[in-house]
């Protein structure tokens, strides 16, 4: 503090008017943090004016050069000087700020940048003539006519030149054009039928193409799994399920990944709202409430998910750079995530991700380790007469297995899973499929089934819950109370029973009885935790689940059991008709599938 008291003063403050070049500045600050932010906004007005291709060029990670270029509607004469004036727009008329339908609305993108920044503008609709104008730290030029087809071009230079202190905050150029490919990834995931290009030309010359995305053809589904492809990875788009749901206004598709294709963080994860990418909290503890239970707390799901309504039931006005939205009804929101997530990996099955199997290649690949030396070319290092001597077997003996302990043929391959053809080390079964083989972890296999098996008694039979012969009174806030209260019903669901006890304080009369002796008030205070940041709490479910995942860990097959042919095959039969049986309790895959041309690829056969 500079000093004790820094807000009194001997001399009343007088409440001026600032002049249009600081609102300018004041309005680019919130609305332009970095260059990421500054090509998100001419990006996003490329889109609302109807482009089919747009094509982005940045210098020095956008401090110096980032130009937008479109083949959208254009501008005239007239409307070019007009869109450099604050909150002038074609989106909107002002009558209803709920009934949004494009990216834009407010009209402060163009005036903020051209007061931080050099903008120039060059224009031309259909059937007009092209029009440029200039913008210098807020200063707008006179309109001359230019040469171009139409559409747009937005070039903006020397970012904060007028305002130098902001790019003291910057980041390294490679960080800063980072941010940008990742703001055109994500407009490009939203648009699939539009073609982007992301070039770096600093130096001069044509630069280097950074991204390139050409438009998709078919419907939406194709052509949102085709460019998903090409922006997150072919890995993503093969081990990804396709999520199409609808509950009471609310329309939910996109893809989400196996658990068994989880990532260290969560930057693969892209939410969009009406086709806007939003980071928002309620979303992102919807996504990863649907797969706490497949995941271990340090994985995280890899998703691209889009809800889409009526632009009346969700509020995007709620934050300056528009990334966060307010639903009329967040619940029902969140349980479209979850429910529909639950029920797309459910219908997986036992599928695991390719990842696996290539991980696993990769590691049966030897490394060279040198120039090859073929039997032809070595040197005899002893007279040749003693080649012929009698040596001792240096590898030990081979055991036969036992007639009883081979598994019986069987002819059928046409299991998903194949067919047991062997045990290794009495804790990976080896099958045989119609054009491959598979390699299951029997504990870990085993594990899964019995876990799932005790989650469905529990849901059938409910939660067994333990009376405390004393309540446990837990003292709160007012609001926090109140907002424990209103998720009461699903607690008890789960074996909590609370029920207010006057004031901010309530009552613990039950707890879960699996859970033995528990601290009550412990467990109410990470609820309340929970509750706060992401409008849900998993708590006690995943206290719970954690037990049946320990007591499926004891009740499972173990580790260094020889196992008969029927047992290996009834294992495999199981895990076919089990959901979620491609991973175990902790996200790591149960089995490994290695295709024919695999095999034949590490002997060099093809």
């Amino acid at each position: 503090m500079a000093s004790l008291d820094p807000n009194i003063s001997d001399t009343r403050p007088i409440i001026r008017q600032l002049d249009e070049g600081a609102i300018n500045r004041i309005a680019a600050g919130e609305v332009v943090e970095r260059p990421a932010s500054a090509a998100k906004e001419l990006i996003e007005n490329a889109l609302d004016a109807g482009a089919h291709r747009v094509a982005i060029d940045y210098a020095d990670g956008g401090k110096t050069l980032i130009r937008v270029e479109d083949d959208g509607c254009g501008m005239t004469e007239d409307d070019l000087p007009l869109a450099l004036s604050r909150h002038a727009t074609s989106k909107i008329d002002g009558s209803d700020l709920l009934n949004i339908h494009t990216f834009g609305f407010r009209g402060e993108a163009l005036p903020s940048l051209g007061a931080v920044g050099r903008l120039t503008i060059a224009s031309r609709a259909e059937g007009a003539q092209g029009v440029e104008i200039f913008v210098t730290g807020g200063k707008v030029s006179a309109s001359k006519p230019a040469a171009l087809n139409k559409g747009t071009t937005v070039t903006l230079r020397d970012l904060f030149y007028a305002t130098p202190a902001r790019l003291k905050f910057l980041r390294t150029d490679r960080a800063e054009a980072q941010a940008i490919s990742d703001v055109v990834k994500r407009l490009a995931m939203a648009e699939p039928f539009v073609q982007f290009i992301l070039r770096d030309v600093s130096g001069g010359d044509q630069g280097r193409e950074v991204f390139r995305a050409d438009a998709e053809q078919g419907d939406l589904f194709s052509a949102l799994h085709g460019r998903l492809a090409r922006v997150l990875g072919r890995e993503f788009a093969e081990n990804a399920l396709a999520i199409d749901a609808e509950r009471e206004g609310l329309h939910l598709t996109g893809y989400a990944a196996l658990p068994t294709y989880s990532r260290g963080s969560a930057l693969a994860q892209y939410l969009f709202v009406n086709g806007r990418p939003v980071r928002d909290k309620l979303l992102v503890g919807a996504l990863r409430g649907a797969y706490f239970d497949f995941l271990s707390r340090d994985r995280h799901p890899a998703a691209a998910l889009f809800i889409d309504c009526d632009p009346s039931l969700v509020d995007v006005n709620v934050h300056p750079a528009k990334s966060e939205v307010r639903f009329r009804d967040p619940g029902l929101a969140r349980g479209l995530i979850v429910s529909a997530l639950r029920h797309a990996l459910a219908e997986a099955g036992h599928r695991a991700s390719t990842t696996v199997a290539n991980a696993t290649l990769g590691a049966m690949t030897p490394e060279p380790t040198g120039a090859r030396v073929y039997q032809m070319d070595r040197r005899p290092t002893a007279p040749t007469t003693a080649s012929f001597q009698e040596t001792k077997p240096v590898w030990g003996r081979v055991e036969t297995p036992e007639p009883q302990d081979a598994p019986e043929p069987v002819e059928d391959q046409d299991y998903p899973l194949g067919t047991a053809r062997g045990q290794v080390h009495e804790n990976y079964i080896i099958a045989q499929t119609a054009n491959g083989m598979v390699i299951v972890d029997q504990h870990a296999a085993h594990e899964r089934l019995v876990y799932e098996k005790l989650k469905q008694q529990m849901a059938e039979n409910g939660v067994a819950r333990q009376a405390l012969l004393i309540p446990e009174i837990v003292e709160l806030s007012a609001g926090d109370c109140a907002r424990l209260m209103d998720t009461a019903e699903d607690l008890e669901k789960f074996g909590l029973g609370i029920e207010p006890f006057g004031g901010g304080a309530i009552a613990v009369r039950e707890t879960p009885a699996i859970l033995g002796q528990i601290d009550a008030k412990a467990m109410v205070l990470d609820i309340l935790d929970e509750l706060s940041d992401q409008n849900s709490s998993n708590t006690l479910q995943a206290r719970i689940e954690a037990i049946l995942s320990r007591v499926a860990c004891h009740g499972s097959i173990r580790s260094g059991r020889r196992m008969r042919a029927e047992e290996m095959n009834a294992l495999l039969r199981e895990m076919e008709a089990t959901p979620h049986s491609g991973q175990c309790n902790h996200g790591r895959p149960t089995y490994v599938e290695l295709k024919l041309s695999d095999i034949e690829r590490l002997f060099g056969r093809t």
